[in-house]
């Protein structure tokens, strides 16, 4: 009894959605085209980044070497947008990487990746409002800081800021009543500013080339030791060996640019919030994919010629952390540029905390319409169509946490929760695409006359699913299939290999960071690589699915595994403080889930009354003559059960 109720249990863990994705029939107003995707996750992307982060991990992690840590998080992210791309052609649904999971690992790890992407967008959106509320109090001289010292000062150190931002809260407020307005209306305002801030970045990088030089690329930490500080900017903490390094391009060592990397990674979020409108876009097949990947690619090509400049027009250890290119400008002496860069920032800072705030409303209600969170949070506007509830709830979450949080705490909590979404999704395309396709068939009975009529819906096995009894493991067809289309058992075995792939992700990510240049940590990555290696080759072997789709992840299985690592190995860079926050986080929504979410999910409601009609209703037709009822109908209607030759139970 005790071992049933586990297993029910864990099946309910486990239950995947099933999403018709050949209707498009959405409650949401479809108005956004591929230009408007695009600038979308153009402007989402290109904001923070590039106006605030760059001076901060150039600063204390990188150097001038901040663009090899933009190039390996660039990687990142890349690798994961494929693998968004290739779900938002087969999944045009709104819920980005929560509903990939949902009809493809399952209700838990659906919640998990649900949640971690509203940490995710909660935190993007408090730390660009810091940004765009720092950027604006430079312009005016750094009055709302001097006035929030003096009058609101918190003494919390380590835990909160040490001041609370009201301009932040302000700006967080505003954007989200143009949101709740309309989303047309909300990608319209975006084009405009992304168009500005593009043009600003090529200014800057055109400036760092005619007034930056290499040698801030080299420099010797002996030789600004010994120089005098007098013709520093008072503004500006004295050189120091801690913060100079080892000089040179690389002066924290390659660990500092992986550290930079783990931040950086904050800077490419962005594209997934394209993801989150598959209910809103005209031809979401078409769409998504391509806006993903033309926005990552602008967007990589911007960071990696906005940080070269940056560190060629200015030392890196002089560089400021809240604004760094309004003052790189005053050091080369274009002290007339810092107002026209400044009020670029502030277009850029406000495409990317739209882009931020956009996508945050609609998980949560793709997450309350399927009964994970309150079912309050479903409600949606009816002359604009949008998630007017879920908007509101997101900006103040967003404004609270702007209000009270330092900018690098909140990136750093935004990196760990977002690497884990990618992540999920990574392993869910390496799931999918080795699946056999299977089509459940809804029934539903006329009022009129009881006439039957059969639609299409995805469903894709969960990971428990067991193969069938007709076919039989052995050694040889495990690297050796002799089928050409995937099976059950095909597909129970890439299951079972993608679990054992990220746990040796994860075992060979933890070694490889905590266990130092030691043999035995050595031997045992070299252990943990091989077999990685063997579980690839295995997988690879398998069938895959010839299903048709606008686009498809190339080089499979090795571009989702090695997405997979990155963002694993990036996530074990992040420091303890980080892991701590974001177990607290997750401790919550856990508690939300199994309080709330499993007792509430509309799948476990469907289930259970499809399992009613079944017993009350089409069970008795198990009895009919076979020639009247089809296989598939059979199976349907009997809930699994076999039949004998002459059509009895």
């Amino acid at each position: 009894m005790v071992l049933k109720k586990l297993l029910r249990f864990g099946k309910q863990l486990l239950r995947v959605k099933v999403v018709d994705c050949n209707s498009e029939e959405s409650r949401l107003s479809r108005c956004l085209n591929t230009f408007d995707l695009v600038a979308l996750g153009v402007g989402s992307t290109l904001g923070a980044g590039v106006y605030v982060l760059a001076g901060a991990v150039a600063r204390e992690n990188a150097g001038p070497a901040i663009v090899l840590s933009f190039l390996i998080a660039a990687l990142a992210s890349v690798l994961a947008g494929l693998c968004y791309a290739e779900f938002g052609a087969r999944v045009p649904k709104t819920g980005s990487a929560y509903l990939y999971s949902y009809v493809t690992v399952g209700e838990l790890w659906a919640f998990i990746t649900g949640w971690n992407l509203i940490l995710s967008y909660v935190i993007g959106t408090s730390s660009v409002a810091r940004a765009w509320s720092a950027t604006f109090d430079e312009l005016i001289g750094k009055q709302i800081e001097h006035f929030c010292r003096q009058y609101m000062s918190m003494n919390a150190p380590g835990i909160l800021a040490e001041y609370p931002d009201m301009f932040s809260v302000f700006i967080i407020l505003t954007l989200t009543g143009l949101l709740a307005f309309g989303v047309k209306e909300s990608a319209m305002v975006n084009k405009v500013f992304t168009c500005i801030n593009i043009l600003v970045l090529v200014f800057m990088v055109v400036s760092g080339l005619v007034k930056g030089t290499l040698k801030n690329w080299h420099l010797d930490p002996d030789e600004i030791l010994n120089r005098t500080n007098s013709t520093l900017n008072a503004t500006q903490p004295l050189a120091s060996d801690e913060i100079l390094g080892e000089g040179g391009f690389m002066p924290f060592g390659f660990t500092g640019v992986l550290s930079g990397a783990a931040t950086c990674f904050y800077a490419f979020v962005g594209f997934d919030c394209i993801a989150t409108t598959g209910e809103e876009v005209k031809n979401p097949q078409r769409a998504i994919p391509i806006g993903i990947v033309s926005s990552l690619l602008i967007c990589f090509v911007a960071y990696f010629g906005v940080s070269a400049a940056l560190t060629m027009m200015m030392p890196y250890y002089m560089l400021d952390k809240n604004s760094p290119l309004p003052v790189a400008f005053k050091y080369v002496g274009w002290e007339g540029a810092t107002y026209a860069v400044a009020v670029g920032s502030l277009c850029a800072l406000s495409t990317s905390l739209l882009g931020a705030m956009f996508p945050m409303p609609r998980v949560i209600w793709a997450m309350a319409d399927d009964g994970l969170l309150f079912k309050f949070m479903t409600g949606i506007s009816k002359r604009t169509k949008t998630p007017i509830h879920a908007t509101i709830t997101a900006g103040f979450a967003s404004a609270v946490m702007a209000f009270l949080f330092d900018l690098k705490d909140l990136v750093d909590l935004m990196s760990i929760g977002t690497l884990l979404a990618y992540t999920l999704v990574a392993a869910c395309v390496l799931v999918l695409r080795y699946q056999p396709e299977q089509f459940s068939q809804t029934y539903h009975i006329a009022n009129s006359h009881e006439e039957m009529e059969m639609s299409e819906t995805i469903s894709t096995p969960s990971m428990g699913i067991l193969p069938g009894i007709e076919e039989r493991f052995s050694f040889k067809t495990l690297i050796f299939p002799d089928i050409t289309e995937p099976s059950n058992l095909s597909g129970f075995t890439v299951n079972v290999c993608a679990s054992l792939l990220g746990l040796l992700i994860f075992s060979f990510s933890l070694m490889a960071v905590l266990g130092g240049g030691a043999l035995w940590s050595i031997v045992t990555l070299g252990v943990l690589f091989s077999m990685c290696v063997v579980v690839t080759f295995i997988i690879w072997r398998q069938p895959e699915s010839k299903t048709k789709l606008s686009f498809k992840v190339p080089l499979l299985p090795f571009i989702p595994v090695v997405s997979m690592f990155v963002n694993v190995y990036l996530m074990m860079q992040l420091d303890q403080g980080t892991w701590i926050r974001f177990g607290i986080w997750m401790s919550i929504g856990l508690i939300i889930y199994f309080g709330y979410g499993i007792w509430h999910s509309t799948e476990a409601a469907l289930a259970h009354s499809s399992m009613d009609e079944e017993l009350n209703v089409y069970k008795p037709a198990c009895s009919l003559n076979r020639d009247s009822v089809t296989p598939e109908k059979e199976a349907f209607l009997c809930n699994g059960s076999r039949v004998d030759e002459d059509g009895d139970l």
